[in-house]
């Protein structure tokens, strides 16, 4: 076993190696950029050495510089984790060349299926069922067109080197395909370099399962089951289980068999996925008419390996370092079982309700579930933040991964959603509640399962509000009368508890809420409170605390115990039935405020100018396409508000923005 390994990443997989190492007596190195220079998982190491700015590309991206820090600190082996480096061939090789151990496949095997459309030749040559569609050479775009004409809309462009929902586009029908190509094409090359593409056909209700493999460099190969990553927004999974549910034994065998043939046919050695994309003709309730064809190989550690941790009872990074030292596998595939149900939730900073804009923003108040690590019993977070860090518009957006086991799945999805309601975030938004509208949906809560779940649950999943705007209200009062309260001295001339010597004392507070502007009523009677909200009855409004900050907020016939957080005017509200922001606007401090100006397009988050449209004088109309922004490895389009004419363009493509920064000026 390695005395002392490097982990090429940063965030929660940085940690999360960090920690299997710690328990293996195997002493560890991190590598961090100027964004990260306080990050959680440079204290999670021994060791860290600074490796660049900010950028990926000037730091994570820069291999020579790892390397560099592998040597200086003595380090064996080089950890990848998962994006950045891990699936490049050439780091892969470099580390060998250098005498260190990369803990991952050869390089040979990623690079056979780091390209997609060489991977899908050498699968069909090793038996592995395959989509119909182009998988050749070939990249003239009339050609690339013909080609999705013969194979019939709907089609898909993937990115031949890509991975992650990146580079990829559905097209519905053949006047979209152009656009869609080249769209395809720019994410593509800004991904990987490489702007390839191959096009398949787009399988109807299709599940996104795949099969976690191992090799040795024995000759020896497992599959651990299933997971199944149905749930996914812009192609990136959202939730992940295992096993998948309603997966017939026989077709589980098949799969798994199939992905030992594909990690079989490339000499794999280490952790690495076989992913399938697979079609349901007879419907939800026929699983075993299912069909699965092979969509692609990872390289690598999965960002839901934890749910096969939890249904195995292994620790899979473990596996990679006794692999990768070249012991062989602990375990034989007949050692190997199914027990319980696990589901995994991304946590992500990003507004669901503004079709997954990332967020950016400071992690003001960051509260987790209770939890341990690499326990199947209890709740387990895999994060690489506390509470106080930034999330920046230089990496990712997940801040955080919440992974539950149960006996069966309805215990585990009573799990999820209880440990969802107790995670508080706030300072940006996050898809914490967009997530337990998922849990809730009829589709994942009676698993009918395909990749466009949220599209069809779409109704359910967005701009829902559970608590309630006259609760939301209700307890935003009672927090302000609480704090009032608790500031109160012993001078009567402080006492803020409505007494009269004759007469009812009564207030008006304002607040605005999703936008719009809320009158509440609160009127000190001799028996309690009364609280009216807009043009709504008065009701009794009572309240307590408990030690914990939790106030029982009883509003009329509502009850519910709530925890507020006010950072400046805004007060974050989390229940059990949801969470709500809610603002007390302080008079005096916007007094002199004007309005927004008319014809403003602003950056909605701070990233990089990658095309313009138009030009000066242009003429637009309304949902007309302006502007394509990049950030956090995702591309954004901005389109006209209004009909109008282009008076000014303020950014040239290139150019990095901050959030907020106006991109051009619109003339009516």
């Amino acid at each position: 076993m390695f005395d002392k390994i490097l982990i090429a990443n940063r965030g929660e997989i940085a940690c999360r190696v960090a920690a299997t190492a710690r328990r293996m007596g195997v002493k560890t190195v991190a590598v961090y950029s100027d964004a990260d220079a306080h990050a959680k998982h440079v204290s999670a190491c021994d060791e860290a050495v600074h490796i660049g700015a900010s950028s990926p590309k000037e730091s994570y991206l820069q291999w020579q510089r790892i390397l560099d820090a592998a040597k200086a600190t003595g380090a064996q082996a080089v950890h990848p984790g998962y994006g950045f480096l891990s699936e490049n061939e050439e780091f892969a090789q470099a580390c060998a060349d250098n005498g260190l151990v990369f803990i991952g496949p050869p390089a040979s095997a990623i690079k056979a299926m780091g390209l997609k459309a060489e991977s899908k030749r050498l699968m069909e040559s090793a038996s592995v069922p395959l989509v119909p569609g182009y998988h050749g050479a070939g990249q003239d775009p009339e050609m690339l067109h013909k080609e999705a004409d013969r194979i019939g809309y709907p089609v898909l462009i993937k990115a031949s080197a890509g991975g992650g929902g990146k580079g990829m586009r559905a097209v519905q029908k053949t006047e979209e395909f152009a656009a869609a190509l080249e769209s395809c094409k720019r994410e593509a090359i800004n991904s990987f370099g490489d702007d390839a593409v191959l096009i398949e056909k787009y399988v109807q209700r299709p599940r996104h399962i795949e099969i976690q493999v191992f090799g040795d460099a024995h000759g020896n190969y497992v599959y651990l089951f299933e997971r199944d990553c149905s749930v996914q927004r812009r192609h990136q999974k959202v939730l992940e289980e295992a096993p998948a549910p309603g997966m017939p034994e026989s077709i589980r065998a098949a799969m798994g068999e199939a992905a030992v043939n594909a990690a079989r046919a490339v000499n794999y050695v280490g952790a690495g996925t076989v992913e399938f994309i697979v079609e349901q003709p007879g419907g939800y309730e026929r699983p075993d008419q299912m069909k699965f064809y092979f969509m692609e190989m990872n390289t690598r550690l999965q960002v839901e390996h934890p749910v096969t941790e939890a249904i195995t009872g292994l620790d899979l990074v473990e596996w990679q370092l006794r692999v990768a030292s070249g012991e062989p596998l602990p375990l034989e595939q007949d050692d190997l079982l199914i027990e319980g149900h696990a589901i995994e939730a991304r946590i992500c900073a990003e507004n669901p309700d503004k079709n997954f804009l990332p967020a950016t923003g400071t992690l003001k108040i960051y509260r987790k579930p209770a939890h341990a690590s690499f326990e199947i019993d209890v709740v387990r977070v895999d994060d690489g933040v506390r509470e106080g860090d930034v999330i920046s518009p230089f990496y990712d957006s997940m801040i955080a991964k919440l992974i539950v086991w149960g006996e069966t799945r309805q215990e585990a999805l009573a799990k999820l959603d209880a440990a969802l309601a107790a995670t508080h975030i706030a300072g940006l938004q996050t898809n914490v509640q967009f997530l337990r509208h998922v849990l809730a949906s009829e589709s994942f809560s009676q698993a009918k399962l395909d990749t466009a779940l949220i599209q069809r649950e779409s109704d359910q999943l967005f701009k829902q509000d559970k608590l309630g705007a006259q609760m939301v209200v209700a307890a935003a009062v009672a927090q302000t009368v609480l704090s009032e309260r608790q500031a109160e001295t012993h001078d009567p001339f402080s006492r803020r508890d409505g007494f009269r010597s004759h007469g009812t004392a009564s207030r008006r507070i304002d607040f605005e809420y999703k936008g719009q502007p809320v009158v509440a009523k609160l009127r000190y009677l001799s028996d309690g409170l009364q609280l009216a909200v807009g043009d709504q009855d008065a009701r009794p409004l009572a309240f307590s605390a408990d030690a914990q900050g939790r106030l029982d907020v009883r509003f009329g016939d509502d009850r519910q115990v709530v925890q507020i957080y006010k950072i400046g005017e805004v007060a974050h509200v989390f229940g059990a039935r949801g969470a709500a922001t809610i603002t007390e606007p302080d008079v005096l401090s916007h007094a002199g405020e004007g309005g927004g100006e008319a014809g403003r397009l602003t950056a909605p988050m701070p990233g990089k100018v990658v095309s313009i449209a138009v030009k000066a004088g242009d003429k637009v109309s309304k949902g007309q396409l302006l502007v394509v922004m990049e950030a956090m490895k995702m591309e954004h389009t901005i389109a006209a508000p209004q009909d109008g004419v282009v008076a000014e363009l303020l950014f040239a493509p290139g150019e990095q923005v901050t959030e907020g920064a106006e991109l051009l000026r619109l003339a009516s």
